[in-house]
């Protein structure tokens, strides 16, 4: 089976396309800034899990590099030494931070890991999101990274791997309608019954990180 490229707003039934699918890899992408010496781009891949409410049911369910600073992480299996954030019931690993697009070697450059048979009952939809790291946030303290916004950024989409099969499933590319926006809710993962679906949100946001943190939590 090969790779479906996904279009904002369209769905796709991850449990029909891979039976017995159980753990996913969310793999996200972009070009770092070819500018000379312009300043990085820092974007970071993160998730809200969240309840019939809409809302994460605990501080563990918003899964951010932020968690790992507080102590909720493990360490990488692959990555001496690296850390990435966790929930409380091990179902989501968060992605290891890639501060400014360099890290892929044509892999992606910030991966999360989702057990779905863990998957708390009372989580209903995994929300995957990306958020432009900005001053005083990023790594550099460059004040120019505040008027960033994803119509920059070349090349930005998420996938979605079978970690079992190593095998790329879906493919969402953003487009230029992210123009101005700081934060995106890239798609989000969701329970259909006793199957598991996605859809191809796009649902762009000025604010960056904290605009989604006020929507979920």
């Amino acid at each position: 089976m090969g790779s479906f490229n996904l279009s904002k707003g369209e769905r796709f039934s991850l449990s029909k396309a891979a039976p017995g699918l159980s753990v996913v890899r969310i793999g996200m992408g972009w070009q770092p800034n070819e500018e000379p010496n312009g300043p990085d781009f820092d974007l970071d891949v993160s998730a809200f899990a969240i309840d019939s409410n809409c809302k994460i049911p605990s501080d563990s369910y918003f899964v951010f590099y932020g968690q790992v600073r507080m102590g909720n992480c493990v360490e990488d299996v692959t990555e001496k030494g690296l850390f990435r954030p966790v929930t409380q019931d091990k179902s989501i690993l968060g992605a290891i931070d890639d501060p400014d697009g360099n890290r892929s070697d044509g892999d992606d450059d910030e991966d999360m890991i989702i057990n779905l048979s863990k998957v708390n009952d009372k989580v209903e939809q995994i929300i995957i999101c990306a958020s432009i790291c900005k001053y005083p946030h990023d790594n550099k303290k460059d004040r120019r990274t505040l008027a960033q916004n994803f119509g920059m950024v070349d090349d930005c989409y998420i996938r979605i791997v079978n970690e079992t099969t190593g095998e790329e499933i879906l493919r969402y590319d953003l487009d230029k309608e992210a123009t101005d926006s700081d934060a995106i809710e890239f798609g989000r993962i969701y329970r259909l019954g006793n199957t598991w679906e996605f859809e191809a949100m796009g649902r762009t946001h000025t604010g960056s990180l904290q605009t989604l943190v006020d929507i979920y939590t």
